[in-house]
């Protein structure tokens, strides 16, 4: 296997809080039950609608990508079995894996792959990955079993792209919410904001996965309730364990906790293409406003790091270590708030979906704020359809950026002109301009320094504001076996259904 690809993210902390799994050998058998968060009746099979972690986790059940990531936050095949750069990551060389069959019984071809990534270009897509295939020139067939991708640019990072969980390949032609994918489980039943009920494929093509017989994806979107059934026994496995209940969680003797650094930053966007968000002296008000410290050690219990107005977190090595966190300083906040000639009451909409423990660290916001003279009040919005009808609707929400692989991913993702989930509205062509150079940048020493003038841009012109960066902790029981941590994606990579195993 040959790959130039360059990972942005050093490998990061990762631990079982609560000692290691119950045993390394694989079990076959069972019925695994998930209970996740930020499910929506509005959910949908098809990998370019999803947006959180419900969607994540059963699109994985279904759907492989080309390439995933692997527990050191380096590249593990998948569907490709190499991949090779050329023409200065210009060109690349995709061979793909023989033998794969659909759910359906199609054998898995190049023409599949090149219709699923199509489905995510082109001017109608609204598929938050499309920014990630936007300098994409041709998709072609170069053999049977061969795809040569030609891009406008350099991208020495397109392998680590491939690895995001809406690049699941489908059948050419095929109705991509009809769940048929090449993945380890087969759908079976599927209640948008209920539960999803899978089986394990018979056919799957990785012999050392797909070890329960079938899988059931219950939506927990409540915390309490979600970790209530955790404790009681009634779900295997959770995602996003409230930071203030780790030490409760973790004491008990049946419960695993995993936990990985710098997992989630959580983030208060305020659209920077409308007013008062388009003018600098209001975000530097709030962020002089906001006081993180106080955030960190009451919504995270100091389980995280303060925030510093950008999305690259301390463990990627390309991390401007010398861009301090703005003080909460309330004489200046007042200051650039009467400078910026805005009378008028901010409205921060809020749920906790936005990010755990999203209201408490939206009311510590409005008495910080208060004390600088700043009238921000609070909206509580609903949970349910928080992503599709709050978030890049409202002009000041509460968001959370799930770490990607690298730090082109992310701010690709986040803050390029037109990326479908740019949540500030950025367009910065100082941005455009250091950001496309980076991503053709292979000299290691030029694109440290291009990454490092993007994050003080970011910190110092942007509407982004980040309070605290969380550490992500995910349970499971101690009869579940096999359970790993992936740097920067939840749930074994998102991968925990065909991953782990059931003792008993």
């Amino acid at each position: 296997m040959t790959s130039l690809a360059v990972s942005g993210l050093a490998p990061m902390l990762e631990q079982a809080a609560n000692g290691t799994n119950a045993a390394n050998t694989p079990k076959k058998g069972g019925h695994l039950r998930l209970g996740i968060d930020n499910a929506s009746s509005t959910d949908r099979l098809d990998p370019a609608s999803y947006v959180e972690m419900y969607g994540f986790v059963v699109g994985a059940q279904l759907f492989n990508t080309l390439i995933e990531l692997n527990e050191s936050g380096g590249l593990r095949p998948s569907l490709a079995l190499s991949w090779e750069a050329r023409k200065g990551a210009k060109e690349w060389i995709i061979k793909l894996r023989k033998g794969v069959e659909f759910h359906n019984g199609k054998p898995l071809t190049v023409q599949d792959v090149i219709y699923s990534l199509n489905h995510h270009r082109g001017a109608n897509s609204a598929s938050a990955a499309k920014v990630y295939l936007d300098s994409v020139l041709t998709l072609k067939a170069t053999a049977i079993d061969e795809l040569t991708i030609m891009l406008k640019q350099g991208n020495a990072d397109l392998p680590y792209l491939l690895t995001d969980v809406h690049f699941g390949i489908g059948p050419d032609g095929s109705n991509f919410d009809k769940g048929i994918g090449t993945g380890a489980y087969v759908l079976e039943n599927f209640q948008p904001g209920v539960r999803t009920l899978t089986r394990r494929n018979a056919n799957y093509w990785d012999a050392e996965r797909a070890h329960v017989d079938s899988v059931e994806t219950i939506a927990y979107n409540d915390s309490t309730a979600r970790i209530a059934a955790l404790l009681s026994g009634r779900i295997h496995v959770v995602n996003r364990i409230e930071p203030r209940l780790f030490k409760r969680v973790s004491a008990s003797n049946k419960i695993n906790v995993h936990r990985s650094k710098d997992s989630e930053i959580f983030t208060f966007p305020g659209l920077s293409d409308r007013a008062p968000f388009n003018n600098q002296d209001v975000r530097l008000a709030l962020k002089y406003a906001l006081n993180r410290p106080q955030i960190l050690k009451s919504v995270l219990a100091n389980i995280g790091s303060i925030g510093n107005d950008q999305p690259i977190v301390p463990s990627n090595r390309y991390f401007a270590a010398d861009l301090a966190a703005t003080p909460y300083d309330p004489e200046k906040a007042a200051f650039h708030w009467k400078k910026s000639g805005y009378s008028g009451k901010l409205l921060l909409s809020v749920s906790d979906a936005g990010f755990s423990g999203a209201v408490d660290a939206a009311q510590l916001f409005q008495a910080s704020a208060q004390k600088a003279g700043i009238p921000l009040e609070l909206e509580r919005v609903p949970a349910d359809g928080y992503w599709e009808n709050i978030w890049l609707k409202k002009s000041f929400v509460a968001s959370n950026i799930s770490t990607r692989s690298t730090a082109d991913a992310t701010l690709s993702l986040f803050f390029a002109a037109g990326a479908a989930w740019n949540e500030t509205a950025w367009n910065n062509e100082g941005f455009e301009s250091l950001l496309r150079a980076a991503r053709a940048e292979l000299n290691e020493a030029k694109r440290t320094q291009m990454y490092h003038d993007i994050q003080f841009l970011i910190a110092g012109q942007g509407s982004e504001i980040v309070p605290v960066r969380s550490d992500g902790l995910d349970a499971s029981r101690a009869n579940v076996g096999g359970f790993t941590v992936v740097p920067g994606l939840a749930m074994s990579g998102l991968k925990v259904a065909e991953k782990v195993w059931l003792e008993s």
